[in-house]
């Protein structure tokens, strides 16, 4: 299906913060995120596990792992001026809303891409932030090449 016309808006002023900044694709990039996310946490536990049980999971993704991805990926300047954690992770949200909307990523890739990047054992909390974090960050930096490169 087709879904171009949701990003008719952004696309006739197409920049890296209005992508960044729209609330709308932070929406619809909120779910994305937790949803992949869960998924392919599920997929690496499962791959992982000592006593071969498929393990299914849920799990949603903090705004301090999704700021501190962002910032990892040096893609601060498609968020707004003066933004804290909560407007950086709305960023990330709205950069992954934008991406599968646009047909640049769908969903098994983001949860393939992001299953293949978890390491570690993330049954630890502290071990499962870190490696969240540098897996969105590879995201991140996966996808930059079909992110415009005007910033305003």
């Amino acid at each position: 299906m087709v879904y171009d016309y949701l990003l008719k808006d952004i696309n006739q002023n197409l920049s890296q913060k209005a992508i960044g900044t729209n609330k709308g694709l932070a929406k619809i990039g909120d779910e994305l995120v937790n949803f992949t996310y869960s998924v392919a946490k599920s997929i690496y536990l499962t791959k992982h596990s000592s006593n071969s049980k498929v393990v299914l999971t849920s799990k949603k993704v903090g705004k301090i792992i999704l700021a501190n991805a962002l910032k990892e990926a040096n893609m601060k300047q498609f968020a707004k001026n003066r933004a804290d954690a909560h407007d950086l992770a709305d960023t990330v949200e709205a950069i992954v809303g934008y991406i599968w909307l646009s047909k640049k990523m769908n969903i098994e890739e983001i949860i393939n891409f992001l299953a293949s990047s978890l390491e570690g054992d993330l049954n630890n909390r502290n071990e499962e932030i870190k490696q969240a974090q540098i897996a969105f960050a590879k995201l991140l930096n996966h996808i930059k090449p079909y992110l415009p490169e005007k910033e305003l």
